[in-house]
């Protein structure tokens, strides 16, 4: 099991729509069979800033995600979105609590 955060920085005009998009990408993935959890949360400090917090079972299941029509779509539409590309990080899971 690990952990993705993608970062992305959103143009603050556009934020309704790139959460929009989002969060229905979030509710399709949570379908996925290989998906434990996928969350989207917001910066309090600077709402234009959206993290995405995804964790998988294993890398079958990280790769079988980007195969997805749901990811596709939100792909596109949010390409334009942003102020710079997103960034990703892959974590490694030490402890986890349900």
């Amino acid at each position: 099991m690990f952990v993705v955060h993608v970062h992305v920085h959103v143009q603050p005009e556009r934020l309704d729509e790139f959460i929009a998009a989002t969060l229905a990408n979030a509710r399709a993935s949570q379908q996925e069979p290989g998906v434990v959890r996928f969350d989207v949360i917001q910066d309090q400090a600077d709402p234009a800033h959206v993290v995405l917090v995804e964790v998988y079972r294993d890398d079958d299941a990280s790769a079988a995600h980007k195969t997805t029509a749901h990811y596709a779509t939100w792909r596109d539409a949010v390409a334009d979105l942003m102020v710079k590309p997103r960034e990703s990080t892959r974590f490694s899971v030490l402890s986890w609590t349900p």
